[in-house]
């Protein structure tokens, strides 16, 4: 079994090198997350045996947690009252995805109470899954419905920007590892990983990228640390985000593609014209610039949404603090809803 492991995974490498390249030499955008992301996909949809990284691929989000908390500067710091009024919009914008979320996967989609909250609420894939399993949700349909939220919005963030904002993707994403001090990159290395192994003891949600953010920002704003990880650093976390969202598909049946993943594509739509709605909301206010409320208020991942303000040049303490609050409104609001969802459950097991 272990070989058997072993080799899926060397497969999965492999695959995940071949596309990147592939893409690189084309000249796509991205390559380094569509490369792998595209590969895997279509080798898993095809019924080949692939394996994730586990613990590694963990491992490489931190790099960008630690990019992150490289960019808050006391300047950044200073401008958190102006984000409060565009903050003001997420709790509506997340009320408004659970009232036509839950109950489109619930009554159209036919999915119980319990998956079809945590099927509608954009926070972390992980937290999700997991908050989800632990209140009785559907594990299998909530790992492919977020995996394709991810799928779908990294793939059609870049078209956005590109077409209807006049941004490139190749804004420099770090100074090649060459010209990063030795000192600092100890320093990244030590801040990655005591934010990390650090946040997961406390319990911290995201631990991988919000624990080196919380570490490399104080350490920024003390200023200890001057620069972001190396280029190749980040180019490899690119390369294990886009390698994850293709193994999510292993094993993916018709039946699933037919029921779980089309309606996981279907609500992605609603999201999208959510996402433009509040965008314009928010640049109307001029509270911010376009291209910063778009991938604020679009409802991916951190670690996809951090690369993809990176590589536009975006303000990066903008972005992640809008996510962070919906990140957080999603798992507070966890709890009150399986409170009335868990006994709506109960009763529909007890009256089949």
């Amino acid at each position: 079994m272990r070989s058997m492991l072993t080799l899926a995974r060397f497969n999965t490498l492999a695959l995940a090198f071949v596309g990147a390249v592939l893409f690189w030499w084309v000249g796509l955008p991205l390559p380094f997350i569509f490369g792998p992301m595209t590969a895997c996909l279509i080798a898993a949809l095809a019924g080949m045996k692939l394996q994730g990284f586990g613990a590694i691929s963990v491992g490489a989000r931190t790099i960008l947690g630690v990019a992150v908390g490289a960019s808050i500067t006391p300047d950044v710091v200073h401008q958190l009252p102006q984000m409060a009024a565009s903050l003001a919009f997420m709790p509506f914008y997340v009320v408004l995805i659970a009232v036509v979320g839950v109950p489109f996967f619930n009554r159209v989609c036919g999915f119980d109470p319990i998956t079809s909250y945590y099927a509608a609420m954009p926070g972390g894939l992980q937290d999700m899954v997991i908050f989800g399993g632990e209140a009785g949700a559907d594990v299998r349909a909530l790992s492919l419905i977020h995996a394709t939220r991810v799928l779908v919005i990294v793939t059609l963030a870049p078209i956005v920007l590109v077409h209807f904002y006049g941004v490139g993707l190749s804004h420099p994403i770090g100074a090649p590892m060459r010209d990063v001090p030795l000192r600092e990159l100890g320093i990244m290395v030590l801040a990655a990983l005591v934010g990390w192994k650090g946040g997961e003891a406390i319990g911290l949600f995201g631990a991988s990228i919000l624990g080196p953010m919380i570490v490399t920002a104080a350490l920024s704003l003390g200023d200890i640390i001057h620069m972001r990880p190396p280029a190749e650093a980040i180019l490899t976390a690119q390369l294990f985000i886009g390698t994850g969202i293709g193994v999510f598909y292993v094993g993916v049946t018709l039946r699933e593609l037919r029921n779980v993943v089309a309606s996981g594509v279907a609500f992605v739509l609603f999201l999208a014209v959510l996402t433009a709605i509040f965008t314009e909301l928010v640049t109307l206010f001029g509270l911010s610039r376009p291209v910063e409320a778009f991938l604020a208020f679009a409802p991916g991942g951190q670690a996809e949404m951090t690369v993809l303000a990176l590589v536009v040049g975006a303000d990066l303490g903008f972005v992640i603090v809008h996510h962070l609050s919906r990140i957080v409104l999603v798992i507070l609001g966890a709890p009150i809803a399986a409170k009335f969802l868990i006994p709506a459950t109960k009763s529909h097991d007890d009256h089949p």
